[in-house]
């Protein structure tokens, strides 16, 4: 689903683009965005590999004690690939220096920086692992190079090629996304293949808004809920990647075809493709999260968002928990925050109950 040229070990590639939207393109796109979309799906098996070897690592990482952190402080680096595919190149902007005018490398910086400070000022979370780990990217990657990803060391961006997609730094959300995927894996550690697949993708849609709400200072009702505006190019049918309010009318375009999400359980997909459908039926939870926010209203990370983060980081979730049982235990953490009779736990309940899980 994702190309990475990491030399030394097996790493877990999260991309954004979701390969049912790769497919479309390698049938429908012109020769470069045929040859582009194949190369992508190409590696399909072998990042499931990392992704098996990641997961099964899992309950060794969790039971370790963490290292202790200096004072919280962001660690970015940001370098350039120079359109090579060697990561992670060569370094063009480091932590506390100004801008460089490449704006992929700003973009990037100012990106990183922002999820950094959103997990520590909302979550008191020490980055990615809690830890203050380093965050790293690497922009320029490849030929045109139409995904960005977080492959469980540092975030790769590419181009974009102009004609059906701009740069990858260019949307918030999307860094925050592919940032979360981390803080998932030194969390609830959720598999990443069918129900649990897909809360991993929601979380990270989840927090990847949230981060952009966060930085733009909205509340609820005046956010878009979309993924990745403003990565769709000029004259490409569609506004975002996906939409968290109204799953499946992200876009609907000849080349990249159209937003197949289900809003509900009586849509769930069940398909042996993308690992179970992870980017699909993650439209579920993602409108879960939605209807939840803008019914307990004001800025949403301050109590959805608490109340998700908590379930995270709640002992008794599992690395293969399903819709259900993640539900369960928002319900349960709404109720230990802010009371069993509360506002915001009816919220909860009811909008897991709107999408068909509880």
């Amino acid at each position: 689903m994702c190309k990475s040229l990491v030399v030394g070990r097996s790493h877990s590639i999260y991309c954004i683009l979701p390969p049912h939207m790769l497919e479309h393109i390698a049938k429908k796109g012109d020769e470069k965005q045929r040859a582009r979309a194949i190369d992508t799906l190409s590696t399909d098996h072998t990042m499931r590999q990392f992704r098996s070897v990641q997961a099964a690592s899992f309950t060794q990482r969790r039971a370790m004690p963490m290292p202790a952190a200096a004072a919280p402080s962001a660690h970015r680096s940001i370098y350039t690939a120079n359109q090579s595919e060697t990561l992670p190149g060569a370094i063009v902007r480091a932590e506390g220096a100004g801008a460089s005018g490449d704006v992929c490398v700003d973009e990037a910086y100012d990106g990183l920086g922002a999820t950094f400070e959103f997990y520590l000022e909302v979550f008191h979370r020490n980055s990615i692992d809690d830890a203050g780990l380093p965050l790293l990217g690497t922009v320029h990657y490849g030929q045109d190079y139409d995904n960005a990803f977080w492959n469980s060391q540092q975030m790769v961006f590419g181009d974009g090629d102009g004609t059906l997609f701009n740069r990858f730094t260019i949307a918030v959300d999307v860094i925050g996304h592919e940032l979360t995927h981390g803080v998932t894996e030194h969390t609830a550690g959720l598999n990443y293949l069918g129900q649990a697949g897909a809360l991993n993708e929601s979380v990270s849609d989840v927090f990847g808004s949230l981060i952009k709400q966060y930085v733009k200072k909205q509340t609820a009702d005046q956010a878009d809920w979309l993924i990745g505006e403003g990565l769709l190019a000029k004259g490409v049918n569609g506004v975002a990647l996906r939409s968290m309010k109204e799953p499946g009318t992200a876009y609907d375009d000849p080349t990249l075809g159209k937003d197949p999400q289900p809003d509900h359980m009586s849509k769930y997909v069940h398909t042996t493709q993308d690992s179970g459908g992870v980017h699909i039926n993650s439209g579920i939870p993602n409108r879960a999260f939605y209807l939840a926010a803008v019914e307990i209203g004001g800025q949403a990370w301050v109590k959805a968002g608490r109340i998700w983060y908590e379930t995270l980081n709640d002992s008794h979730i599992k690395p293969s928990s399903t819709f259900k049982g993640f539900a369960q235990l928002t319900v349960s953490n709404a109720n230990r925050l802010y009371g069993a009779n509360s506002a915001e736990s009816a919220a909860v309940t009811k909008a897991w109950k709107e999408v068909g899980v509880l």
